[in-house]
């Protein structure tokens, strides 16, 4: 999921909640995830700790004694603008829930929560918050150019204007997909997304693809699999091979992602949406969920398919061991013409050595040899 959005030990989080096994359950699941953790009991310790650093995002629960939730939210949209903020509390109140989103917060969860939910709503809040100071950094580079060089005036209202328009979508967008996406549980790993993307960015590039487009389809392919949320998790984790039950199950994850990503205002939503739907579509009509053939398949799914089945084939799954490098490549030669595009493929594999590079540079905490 979103690179994958994925934290840095950089990013500092402040949780404040009066019930320390809460403070302590939501440490666990973000330092999991890189973020760097500091929790508190209330609001006035919270004020303390926002003045002595500097936190990106502030994850605080509604109902504290003393000063609310609420009362916090305030003052950070006031004095801290850019640090984002997550409501993370037992009141089930969809009034309370609007309150919270209208004076600022950038989503609202209620407990009991699965670790899920927190990490998604995390990720989408700093997402927002990039843009917001994106968008306050690019109003003051406006004020500096309409001082020194009116000439160029329009051309950067327009840009700002865009910016604007992005924004409100995202904030819109927040809301929603935040409401769909905590109905599921995602146990995609950060570093087969950032490879697989990686991966498909290069060959897109080496096949003639602009700088722009290669980032978009970068950005895209990370969330290649999001509909995994949707599978159960004994399928997900499950040691070894499928019943047929099982893996009907397992490719609705392409149909979910797709459902979850389309639709939006967004042109890399929609360019996600068609990588979920098409990652598992093969070139003699055999692959799923549509049975698409050869032309018919998008250009950005035939790419995922090849980078997707890459990193599958030369890491560590639950249910086996990675194959050694040289049987992996002999299997998807194998699937030249039926399963990948013969172009596409041989593309792939002429730019091999770059493609060790990222897996090397990127590779799992505990790496197979391959």
């Amino acid at each position: 999921m979103a690179d994958d959005a994925a934290a840095t030990v950089q990013t500092k989080l402040l949780i404040v909640d009066d019930e320390e096994p809460v403070r302590r359950a939501l440490e666990r699941i973000l330092e999991r995830k890189g973020y760097d953790c500091t929790s508190v009991e209330g609001v006035d310790t919270a004020r303390e700790a926002l003045t002595n650093d500097t936190f990106a995002l502030v994850l605080s629960d509604v109902n504290m004694p003393g000063e609310s939730g609420i009362d916090l939210v305030k003052t950070i949209v006031a004095d801290y603008p850019d640090t984002a903020t997550v409501m993370c509390t037992g009141l089930d109140d969809s009034e309370l829930a609007r309150t919270a989103i209208e004076i600022g917060a950038y989503g609202y969860i209620v407990k009991p929560f699965e670790p899920n939910e927190i990490v998604i709503a995390v990720m989408n809040a700093l997402r927002r918050r990039e843009l917001e100071i994106e968008n306050r950094q690019h109003r003051e580079h406006l004020e500096d150019m309409v001082k020194a060089r009116t000439s160029e005036l329009w051309t950067a209202i327009s840009d700002l204007e865009r910016t604007q328009k992005e924004l409100r979508l995202s904030r819109e967008e927040t809301i929603e997909r935040l409401s769909v996406a905590a109905e599921f549980k995602d146990l995609e790993t950060a570093t087969h997304i950032r490879r697989m993307s990686l991966y498909c960015a290069l060959l897109a590039e080496r096949l003639g693809e602009d700088a722009s487009r290669c980032e978009q389809i970068r950005l895209a392919s990370q969330m290649h699999d999001v509909g995994k949320i949707g599978v159960p998790d004994q399928i997900l984790s499950k040691p070894g091979p499928l019943t047929p039950d099982e893996w009907k199950i397992m490719k609705q994850h392409s149909a979910i992602g797709h459902r979850i990503l389309s639709n939006s205002g967004s042109e890399l939503l929609n360019l996600a949406a068609v990588i979920a739907l098409t990652h598992h579509e093969r070139m003699d009509g055999t692959g799923y969920p549509q049975g698409l053939v050869e032309d018919d398949i998008p250009f950005e799914g035939k790419v995922s398919a090849v980078a997707d089945v890459f990193d599958a084939l030369t890491t560590n799954r639950v249910y086996r061991r990675a194959f050694p490098l040289g049987e992996a490549l002999e299997i998807m030669r194998q699937g030249k013409g039926d399963h990948f595009d013969p172009k596409i493929l041989d593309c792939f594999f002429d730019s091999m050595d770059r493609v060790l590079g990222i897996k090397e540079l990127h590779g799992d905490p505990h790496p197979s040899h391959v």
